[in-house]
């Protein structure tokens, strides 16, 4: 039979993991191919980057947006597991799962408009753009497909972060501050001091040779919001070491009051939230790399200019 597309697999894939057990990835997709009666050329064949196989991409896309909807979730990485969302779903008896499907639930809405993709041919477009049925152009489909990727760097970025131990995020705060630019090059412009007593300072930054300009940091590896009380908390800090600028770094979100705060006290304290961290740590190469470059090219209408 045909590799299935990626709605076809999510309810299949979906129970499989009914029992409530943790299961890796690979082991799904090898019990899948079976269950989907896979000749070895179909499960050989890979994609047109040759670095996945076509039938486990769309088994990693189905269990995306299954995730995306809170139906699975991944207690680790290369694992999934049902959520009592997804067990409310089976209980329901669905006669199948997709996109349309998955649109009920306001996590998937807004992971739509986040992407800003048309999900229900996403799976398509990133794996064969000429299958693809929406009415995007060829330049607005390869954007639109790397925004969904990138999406789904994000969320695994925050996953590693939420699943690595505190002093591992303090660090990472840091190195992505001095990729940003803050302290320039020198050796020694930055450190992560965090540990017990020291004052709700996890880092600091010197921006000068002499230390005249310090930038003090705060890093919560949270899932709850981040509270007023808590960004009160670190102006006091700033206080305690007589600075006046600080970066307070969440992999959650702020609420509306934390970041109303920031704006009027006299400190300068810049909030950056989950969504922003994982955006900024693309940008600058710190805990990700390149897998694969395109370029797009266009006619040069000089080159064609006849004297």
């Amino acid at each position: 039979m045909p590799i299935p597309k990626y709605e076809t697999v999510m309810l299949p894939l979906l129970r499989m993991l009914e029992d409530g057990t943790a299961r890796k990835f690979g082991d799904l997709v090898l019990v899948l191919e079976d269950q989907f009666n896979l000749d070895q050329t179909e499960r050989e064949q890979m994609l047109p980057s040759g670095r996945i196989t076509t039938f486990r991409s769309r088994i990693h896309w189905a269990a995306t947006y299954m995730a995306q909807a809170g139906i699975v979730q991944r207690p680790q990485r290369g694992w999934l597991q049902i959520t009592q969302r997804g067990t409310d779903v089976l209980a329901r008896q669905p006669q199948n799962i997709d996109n349309e499907f998955l649109n009920q639930f306001p996590e998937f809405r807004d992971f739509r408009a986040r992407s800003g993709v048309n999900v229900s041919s996403a799976g398509a477009v990133l794996e064969t753009p000429r299958s693809s049925s929406n009415e995007l152009s060829p330049e607005e489909t390869l954007e639109s497909s790397y925004q969904t990727l990138r999406l789904q760097l994000a969320d695994d970025l925050l996953d590693r972060l939420r699943n690595g131990s505190p002093r591992f995020f303090e660090q990472v705060v840091i190195d992505l501050l001095v990729a940003m630019g803050y302290g320039g090059s020198r050796p020694g412009v930055a450190q992560a001091i965090g540990r017990t007593g020291d004052g709700g300072i996890d880092g600091v930054i010197n921006e000068d040779k002499l230390g005249l300009d310090v930038v003090y940091v705060q890093a919560k590896r949270w899932a709850n919001p981040v509270g007023s009380p808590t960004v009160h908390g670190f102006t006091g800090s700033l206080e305690g070491q007589r600075a006046n600028k600080g970066v307070l770094i969440t992999t959650s979100t702020f609420t509306k009051d934390a970041r109303e705060f920031v704006h009027m006290i006299g400190k300068r304290i810049v909030l950056i939230d989950g969504v922003e961290l994982a955006g900024y740590m693309i940008d600058h190469d710190v805990g990700v790399t390149s897998a694969a470059a395109y370029v797009v090219k266009r006619i040069d209408g000089d080159y064609f200019e006849e004297p």
